[in-house]
Order: C-alpha cells, then sequence, then structure tokens
C-alpha cells in the first residue's frame, strides 16, 4: 500500500509566538505586582509614593509638599511608574494589547532596543501627564503608555505586505522584518488613519467619559497614552534596524517569501 510523501517543510512560526524580550517584560511586571500583593498596606503606600509618576513631585510653588525620594524620584519615576500596576486586572489589559504589538516590535527591535524604546515612550508619556495635570497629588501608574508606544511603532509597519496585519504574511520572524512605510507615507494610508481614528477616539472616550480602571476611582491618563502613542510613532525610525528600500520591492519580496515558505 502506497502512502503520500510530502516534501519536508520549516513549519511556519505562529505569529503570537512570543519573542524572549517581551516574555521577560511581561514577567517583571507580574512579579513585581505580586511582591507589591505581599507587602503591608503601608509600605506598599511608600512604594507608590517613592516610584509612582506624581506630577506634584515637581510643584515649586509654596504649595509643595515633600515626597520620598528626592531629586532622584523626579528622574527615575518617568520609568518606574510603568512597571506598577493597580491589579491584576490592570495588567492584563496592557498584556493583551501588547501580545500582537509587542510582539511584533520586540521581534523586530532586538532585546536591547525594545526595552529602551519601552523606557522612551514611557517617559514621553509621564512628560504627556505632567503637563496636562500639573499640581497633581494622584499617582499614575501602569504601563499603558509604552503599550502605546509599541501599538504605534508596529502600525509603521504592521500593514505592509507580509506584515502581522496584511492578508498575505510570512511566519512570525518574516513579518516583523519587513521594510517599514515612511512616516509620510503611512499617514496616509487608509488602514493606519483608520487604526489611528479608532485608537485615538477610543482614549478620549475613556478619557473624557472618566471610565475607570484597575482600583476604585482610577480613570484612564489618556494624555500620557498620546504621549507614548506619538513617542512610539515619531521616533521609530530612531531604533528601527531594517533598511528601508523602496515599497514595491520589498514588498515584492515579502510575497516572494510567503510563496516559497
Amino acid at each position: 500500500m502506497g502512502f503520500p510523501l510530502q516534501s519536508p517543510q520549516s513549519p511556519r512560526e505562529p505569529i503570537l509566538t512570543l519573542p524572549g524580550a517581551l516574555t521577560a517584560y511581561i514577567v517583571l511586571l507580574a512579579v513585581i505586582h505580586a511582591v507589591r500583593a505581599l507587602l503591608p498596606v503601608e509600605w506598599d503606600y511608600w512604594v507608590l509614593e517613592m516610584f509612582a509618576f506624581i506630577p506634584k513631585r515637581y510643584d515649586s510653588t509654596l504649595l509643595a509638599i515633600p515626597l520620598p525620594g528626592g531629586v532622584g524620584a523626579k528622574i527615575w519615576t518617568f520609568l518606574t511608574y510603568s512597571l506598577l500596576h493597580a491589579n491584576i486586572s490592570h495588567i492584563l489589559f496592557n498584556v493583551l494589547w501588547l501580545l500582537p504589538f509587542g510582539s511584533a516590535v520586540a521581534r523586530r527591535f532586538g532585546a536591547a532596543r525594545f526595552y529602551l524604546f519601552m523606557a522612551v515612550a514611557a517617559a514621553a508619556g509621564a512628560a504627556a501627564h505632567l503637563v496636562t495635570h500639573e499640581h497633581e497629588i494622584a499617582p499614575m501608574i501602569g504601563a499603558s503608555a509604552s503599550v502605546s508606544g509599541a501599538m504605534a511603532a508596529a502600525i509603521r509597519f504592521a500593514f505592509v505586505r507580509g506584515s502581522f496585519l496584511s492578508f498575505r504574511r510570512g511566519d512570525a520572524d518574516a513579518a516583523a522584518m519587513v521594510p517599514a512605510l515612511p512616516l509620510s507615507r503611512a499617514l496616509r494610508d487608509p488602514r493606519v488613519l483608520g487604526f489611528l481614528a479608532v485608537w485615538f477616539g477610543v482614549n478620549i472616550i475613556f478619557g473624557v467619559g472618566s471610565i475607570g480602571v484597575g482600583t476604585e476611582g482610577a480613570t484612564v491618563a489618556w494624555q500620557a497614552h498620546i504621549g507614548g502613542f506619538f513617542a512610539g510613532l515619531l521616533f521609530f525610525s530612531m531604533f528601527d534596524p531594517v533598511p528601508r528600500g523602496t515599497t514595491r520591492s520589498a514588498n515584492a519580496s515579502v510575497s516572494d517569501m510567503a510563496d516559497n515558505g
């Protein structure tokens, strides 16, 4: 009895297989939150005062109040706030968005560039929050500004033929390495514009409507999201290691890779 023979082919890697850099990032967020959950309440308050982003910390008026950390905290909280979360649902919400977009960006940038990029997006989000919430005493926490930056970076190449949001894509590595569109051209792509409209609309609705996320009384820091998003959109090219080339030839080569893979 004969059996049909199949030509050996390398299996395609699932598009949502997490790269090591993103896995480590998610584990770090979970470990930090788990450790905080074990702390006494007063210690956790100290952690928030020390590492959350508090606009009041930068208040130089007579109404300024002392906060722990001194000058150092005015620097490190631009980053450390993004590693703290209100609860498990807060972490899961950010991770949900990181799975498709963060995976593609981490795979494209590599670990070192990815971590530095997430830090830049977090700092940009904190700066936007500071400008719009001067004298605010409520702490801001969460990785949403970094996540927003990763989403913005991803849409620079996500819709290019062969990438992870296109109809014809290769495996995860090929999808992450297609040449990106120039920013001016990306902003003329109807799919990118549609994504931007939905993203900004959702953030503004959540922010203006004061829809809570996380602990009771907490609201979405949508200005920080927008700050991180713009940083990801504008600074993407500084981190991108993939040569540009012409879009037409790039699309053709990616298509050939997908057809022959």
